[in-house]
C-alpha cells in the first residue's frame, strides 16, 4: 500500500469510528454533508477519496478536531 493510499485508509477507519461514536448510519452521515446515500461507505472503505472541504463539514458535524480524521492510530 502506498502513502497516499494508507492515509485513505487511516481517514476511512477514523470517520467510521467517529460516525459509530455518534451513533450516526452511514446514510444520515452523508444526508448531513449532502452528498449522496452511499457516500460515507464508500469513504469507509477506501473506495472514493474525500475532500478537503467534506472532512472540514466532516469535523463539525462529529464534533471533532480535523486533525482527529486524519490520525494513524
Amino acid at each position: 500500500m502506498n502513502y497516499e493510499s494508507n492515509i485513505y485508509r487511516n481517514i476511512g477507519l477514523n470517520i467510521r469510528k467517529y460516525r459509530l461514536i455518534k451513533g450516526f448510519s452511514q446514510e444520515k452521515l452523508s444526508e448531513l454533508l449532502d452528498a449522496i446515500s452511499k457516500f460515507i461507505g464508500h469513504v469507509e472503505r477506501c473506495e472514493r477519496c474525500i475532500s478537503l472541504k467534506k472532512l472540514i463539514q466532516l469535523s463539525k458535524i462529529l464534533e471533532i478536531p480535523l486533525e482527529a480524521l486524519v490520525v494513524v492510530e
